[in-house]
């Protein structure tokens, strides 16, 4: 597959009619990646690709390599969530940019170095997105809306797997998406839920106003893929 990256008006054209199903790697079989990207591949709009520290959130996760190796065999957009802590957010994104990611998100907690990486990703000419930590109020990330192609809110503690949702997340989601449509920016801003996403959730999220839902075991676990893909896009 190209390594080049995408124009950036493929978020442009993303589904507006139904969820996008935007899966985490973090979740495949990572021994046989490459099947794993194959199996999914007719399913999935979004690969989402976690990025962690071991500081800023908990675990230990992705690398620049593993992004390339993805370039190779998907070419589906790759989303870059960096959970990092601010001293090396603008040298991640350099990395992950020249690994082949189509759109990187950092997170409103990165507010010392959060115009810097907005300012860097535009040089680069890549999609910008923001996370919010369960924890964050909403409103903190208004200021950068019109700057930013995705907002995704968390709906579990950081980094964590296997946590239930939160009980705020939807009404987060609709206080968000009242922020998206207030901000009058430039570009379509996709606004997505991440963590604690199950089968008796993605209904709420989606009602709450999410455009898509980063999909982990409930797509990778599915007894019938296809099933729980025309599932998630009749909601």
């Amino acid at each position: 597959m190209s390594s080049t990256l995408r124009d950036a008006g493929w978020i442009d054209r993303l589904p507006t009619d139904r969820l996008i199903g935007e899966y985490s790697v973090w979740s495949a079989d990572l021994v046989r990646l490459a099947d794993e990207m194959a199996r999914i591949d007719a399913h999935a709009d979004i690969l989402h690709v976690d990025v962690a520290d071991g500081h800023f959130a908990p675990a230990f996760l992705f690398f620049p390599d593993l992004v390339a190796g993805l370039r190779k065999v998907s070419d589906k957009p790759i989303h870059v969530h960096l959970m990092v802590a601010d001293a090396v957010v603008l040298s991640q994104i350099e990395q992950f940019a020249e690994a082949g990611a189509d759109l990187i998100s950092l997170h409103v907690e990165n507010a010392s170095v959060a115009e810097a990486a907005l300012d860097r990703l535009d040089a680069l000419g890549i999609p910008a997105g923001m996370v919010l930590r369960v924890e964050t109020p909403v409103a903190e990330v208004a200021p950068y809306l019109p700057r930013l192609s995705f907002l995704t809110l968390l709906g579990t503690a950081i980094g964590v797997k296997g946590q239930g949702l939160n009980e705020a997340a939807g009404d987060r989601l609709r206080e968000a998406k009242a922020l998206i449509a207030a901000a009058n920016a430039p570009r379509r801003i996709v606004l997505a839920a991440d963590g604690g996403i199950r089968e008796h959730t993605v209904p709420l999220l989606r009602e709450a106003g999410a455009e898509t839902v980063v999909l982990g075991s409930l797509a990778f676990n599915a007894p019938d893929l296809a099933a729980r893909t025309a599932w998630l896009h009749g909601l």
